[in-house]
């Protein structure tokens, strides 16, 4: 089985006509006095590549963990392809369909490139737990050719402890794609990479993105990934959206531009104080 000859059972999307696929509606998070989210909302349409950037501190890991369950909102709701799965757990949101990567790669080391696809591939399965199943002669066609989409197959047997770092990036988009997720939640994918590597891994997901119709929600600190790979940007600040448009705009836009030098003085003690927010004021007070 080739890349090719993969059936995913879905179109290509084009995410200018393509349906809602992620709705976040109203979401907060609190730590105590400390507010990571407020009132954040936005939708994700199948087949869109979505960045979503801010400063440090900003609420994205936060946000991303309320969609992958990892922690449950206080306000608010997410509904994945009209199902709610506000406060679900992980592994149930995982059996929905949103997969994930993180700003660490850590495959298992002491198995070989497929090897690792293979034991996604047995959870996907339900039989990850099964003594009967050995793991180097599970699914490997289709471990094989899930390694063709990400570029690895000619690295099917290779031990993980010897790839270089870019190639582990793609081993864990290829493991992050075994139960052909419809959302893929990516966490810095690019973190710890070459500029040469970033660009290779972001103009791949691109094509997976194109080729199969999943949406990508991702997080990312290099702007040139940024700009030069999503179909649109969110900006965070203080857990508040200040901005959601096309990079053309975002690149543009001055409110985002004071965020990120540090001269948005008086939008940050708005955002800290609670009280409701005038972008036009402050754009027209910068």
């Amino acid at each position: 089985m080739t890349a090719k000859q993969m059936h995913f059972d879905r179109e290509p999307a084009n995410p200018a006509s393509a349906p809602v696929l992620l709705q976040v509606d109203g979401v907060g998070k609190s730590f105590g006095g400390v507010r990571a989210n407020a009132d954040v909302s936005f939708g994700l349409h199948a087949g869109e590549l979505l960045a979503l950037i801010g400063p440090n501190g900003a609420g994205k890991s936060t946000l991303f963990n309320m969609i992958n369950g990892q922690l449950r909102p206080d306000t608010g709701s997410i509904i994945f392809d009209g199902t709610d799965i506000t406060g679900r757990s992980p592994r149930a949101i995982w059996r929905l369909g949103i997969g994930r990567t993180f700003q660490v790669a850590q495959p298992f080391q002491s198995m070989t490139t497929i090897e690792n696809v293979q034991t996604a591939l047995l959870s996907r399965d339900r039989r990850l737990f099964n003594i009967v199943s050995r793991v180097s002669d599970y699914a490997r066609e289709e471990a094989l050719a899930l390694l063709d989409l990400v570029q690895l197959a000619d690295q099917a047997d290779r031990p993980c402890s010897a790839m270089a770092y870019g190639d582990i990036k793609r081993l864990e988009l290829a493991v992050a794609l075994a139960h052909r997720p419809r959302l893929l939640l990516m966490d810095e994918p690019t973190a710890g990479m070459a500029p040469r590597e970033r660009i290779d891994l972001m103009a791949l997901t691109r094509d997976l993105v194109q080729r199969l119709g999943t949406a990508v929600l991702f997080t990312e600190h290099s702007m040139d990934v940024v700009f030069g790979y999503a179909d649109r940007i969110i900006v965070l600040a203080r857990g508040h959206i200040i901005a959601d448009d096309t990079p053309a705009a975002i690149r543009e836009n001055q409110l985002v531009a004071q965020v990120y030098l540090g001269s948005g003085a008086a939008l940050g003690q708005d955002l800290d104080a609670g009280r409701d927010i005038d972008l036009d004021r402050h754009r027209e007070i910068s």
